[in-house]
This record gives C-alpha cells, structure tokens and sequence, in this order.
C-alpha cells in the first residue's frame, strides 16, 4: 500500500510539472497555428480558417490508391483497374493543394520537424486501417546527397511517431536510395517510372527482417506512386508478404488521368 501511495504521489507531481511546464511554454512562446501566426488554444493546433481550409481524404475513396471518388459504386478507380501497382493500398490524411502545402512544405525543406507530431497524428486516423495489419514500418529512404542537404529526413520522422503510436516495429536504415534521381514533379508517369527504376535497395543486414512480414512504407508526399512503387519491388523481392503506403498528403490525380504509376 504504501509503494502504491508512493507511485501515486510521484504521479501526481509529474503531472502538476507537465502542467506548469506547458503554463511556462505558453507564456514566454504563445501557441500559434501551425500554418500560419493566428494566436491558437494550444500548441500544435491549427486555426479554425487553416482547419477548415485543408482537404481531408475521407470515404469514398479508392481501396488502391486511396484517392477520393466522385460515388461509393466501385471499390478501385479507373486508373488502378488499367495500371496494377506492386503495393497492395496507399492512404493520406490531405489532399496536397495549396492549404497543404503551407504545412508540408515548411516541413520538407524548412527545418521543421516539430511539425512531425501533429503531421502524423492526421496520418494515424486516416491510416489506422494499414497500421492495424502493419508487421513493420519503413520510411522512403532520402539518397546520402539530399538527406546531407536537408538534415533529416522527413519520413523517418513520421515512421518513428507512427511506429510508436501503433507498438509497431521500425527499421530507418533497412530500405536505401542507391541512386540519386531528379525531382519528379515534372515528370510524366512513364518518366517518373524509369527515374526510380532499380534506385531502391535493402541494407543487407537488415534484409533477412523483411521476409514474411507486411510492410507499411512512410512518405510524406504520395505523388504518382512511382517511388512507393519502386521500393515495393524491393520489398516484395525480399520476400515481404504485402506492402502498403502511408503518406501525411496525396496529389490529386489529373483530371480524366488514367495513368497512375
């Protein structure tokens, strides 16, 4: 009884700590939209105008690639029935537009990571599906030269949050970039397909991990599915019973596009 009283105390102190800390925090660096500088309630909240102008991907939508559809009559959209992918389903908390990419872009490629936490907690609800069947998380891997640019690498991040949340395993190092490749937003789907060909490989000593386990991958852009693509040929090669995707945004298709790659 008397460790119990102990514990409880103990808890109770930590919690008054937790508390007076945030008190601390809020008072010498008031919270702000993570989007914009609009005063908010809490740190890592979005203002009502920045809330409500994000996209959230929600049913229907595509079993495969997880893009939203216009009536809930077909379980796969045009574009995956004519090009089958090697990765079994891809989800995304937004639709990447123009409210999106004032949260992504800052993340990407302007030093902040803090944003993971809130960026990933989107990803877990939209993604709870492939969490729940994930065997291991591996995050899309940055090739030597740009994470030495950019510092860290912005799926690991998101992989290492999720990983957590769901009490899945994670492996940052398992999955590599062997090769640079250009940037693929200007890209055609045919082109972005050659440009990650054969770009992806597995650390050999964490090859053997892979083998009859489902993998989700972590990105945070899912743009043609190129790339999640390449490293499911690796994966599955490996022998990975299935894999799937899980990115913080999508980026709409086309419109009348039937070419997903």
């Amino acid at each position: 009884m008397k460790s119990r009283a102990t514990g409880m105390r103990i808890s109770a102190v930590t919690d008054l700590w937790r508390r007076l800390g945030g008190s601390l925090l809020d008072a010498a660096l008031p919270p702000h939209c993570l989007t914009c500088e609009a005063a908010v309630s809490a740190h890592g909240t979005f203002c009502v105008d920045c809330f409500r102008g994000l996209t959230f991907i929600t049913a229907p939508l595509c079993d495969g690639c997880g893009l939203p559809m216009p009536y809930a009559g077909r379980s796969r959209c045009e574009a995956c029935e004519a090009n089958p992918r090697h990765f079994a389903a891809a989800r995304a908390a937004w639709l990447y537009d123009d409210a999106c990419r004032r949260l992504i872009l800052p993340f990407k490629h302007g030093d902040r990571g803090a944003l993971a936490g809130p960026i990933a907690q989107q990803m877990a609800r939209a993604g709870a599906g492939l969490l729940a069947r994930a065997e291991l998380l591996l995050p899309v891997p940055l090739h030597p030269s740009r994470l030495r640019a950019r510092r860290y690498n912005q799926a690991a991040l998101l992989a290492r949050l999720l990983a957590r949340a769901a009490g899945r395993p994670w492996l940052p190092d398992t999955l590599r970039r062997v090769r640079a490749t250009p940037a693929l937003g200007e890209l055609s789907a045919a082109e972005r397909r050659a440009a990650v060909a054969n770009a992806f490989a597995l650390a050999p000593r964490h090859a053997g991990r892979i083998a009859g386990r489902r993998v989700l991958l972590i990105d945070d852009v899912l743009t043609s599915g190129a790339t999640a693509d390449a490293c499911a040929v690796v994966l599955l090669a490996a022998g990975a019973t299935g894999v799937d995707v899980l990115a913080a945004a999508r980026v709409p298709a086309p419109r009348n596009a039937l070419t997903f790659s």
